[in-house]
């Protein structure tokens, strides 16, 4: 998997939610919902999906809340993975 170019990552940043934001070598978004199991069957649904894409997140949940970096660990950047 080929790394993005800076112009290309710019260019899928303004394709993706808002609320996501670019960090160095990832994108990273924090979402919070109204209660724990809410948050927990949101990553339950995201586990299946990223299961099946064979590109996992890093994240993070603590109660309601969870964060979310993405990036593509063998290319040690950003791939187009990250923005599908």
């Amino acid at each position: 998997m080929t790394n993005l170019s800076k112009q290309e990552i710019q260019y899928r940043m303004k394709e993706i939610d808002v609320l996501w934001v670019l960090e160095g070598k990832f994108i990273h978004r924090e979402i919070i919902f109204k209660d724990f199991v809410e948050a927990f069957s949101f990553m339950t649904a995201v586990a299946m999906i990223a299961e099946k894409s064979e590109h996992h997140p890093d994240w993070q949940n603590v109660y309601k809340e969870v964060n979310i970096t993405l990036n593509t660990h063998d290319a040690d950047g950003l791939t187009k993975k990250d923005f599908q």
